[in-house]
């Protein structure tokens, strides 16, 4: 495929790590089987003054993109290098809002799984049924649906309605997460999905629900509150590049 890149001697060193983050995010939701065709779009800020941030060229698989592959567009969605690529206009909507109502959120991830848009379909939103959703629900907010994202005017709603949550469940659409960097947004995701894939299972067997008491319900709040991102750049990023490097090499490409 030929593709337009940005020139690895044009960006800095800290451009440059997080355009590999980026890549490998990616590539990771590829191998996780969390990506949606060419849809769905994962965002990272570019260090620096100017307010760019980079996001998937339209129209690439997720397995496909590569470090210098990633489109870096401003906070009005215009292109700020060339490329021969478009990127998503609802994509555009949706993770600039986050970046521009949030200044922690240098990462953004949206996703529209099976499972995760199942959930955020379903009235009751996310059920503390088992640990790895108690770890996370007290960090989740909730969005109203109103239709595909080309309208700016949602942003602020978008915002407010996020909050200073990492996560949220996006009504009859997705999931959603934020981070302060690609490993946390990433992390965050990866909890966010794998409750939603359990309450889609616990509820599909149509057997009788083992009650948690609320009192350990919130003692696992706090814990994922406080201790959740700090497994993130440390430990899950490291393991999950390391992955990478031997199955997929090209992503720095």
């Amino acid at each position: 495929m030929s593709t337009t890149t940005a020139h690895p001697a044009s960006m800095t060193p800290e451009e440059r790590q997080v355009r590999n983050d980026l890549a490998a995010a990616y590539r990771l939701v590829a191998m996780f089987g969390w990506d949606d065709l060419v849809f769905t779009h994962l965002s990272a800020r570019v260090p620096g003054p100017e307010e760019h941030f980079l996001i998937n060229p339209y129209g690439m698989l997720f397995e496909e993109i590569t470090a210098s592959s990633l489109v870096k567009i401003d906070m009005d969605g215009n292109k700020v290098e060339e490329s021969e690529y478009n990127v998503n206009p609802a994509g555009f909507t949706i993770h600039s809002a986050v970046h521009m109502g949030r200044e922690d959120a240098h990462s953004v991830m949206h996703l529209h799984t099976v499972n995760g848009t199942a959930v955020a379909t379903q009235e009751e939103g996310l059920l503390p049924l088992n640990q790895t959703a108690q770890l996370i629900i007290g960090d989740l907010a909730y969005h109203d649906y109103e239709g595909v994202a080309f309208d700016h005017d949602e942003r602020p709603r978008l915002q407010k309605d996020l909050g200073d949550a990492g996560s949220m469940l996006l009504r009859n659409h997705g999931t959603l997460t934020l981070g302060a960097t690609v490993a946390q947004a990433f992390t965050r995701m990866y909890f966010l999905e794998r409750a939603c894939e359990m309450q889609i299972a616990t509820m599909s067997s149509g057997k009788p629900l083992y009650p948690t008491a609320d009192p350990v319900i919130q003692k696992n709040e706090m814990i994922g509150k406080g201790g959740l991102m700090m497994t993130a750049d440390g430990l899950i990023w490291p393991a999950l590049m390391r992955k990478l490097e031997r199955e997929q090499p090209d992503f720095r490409d």
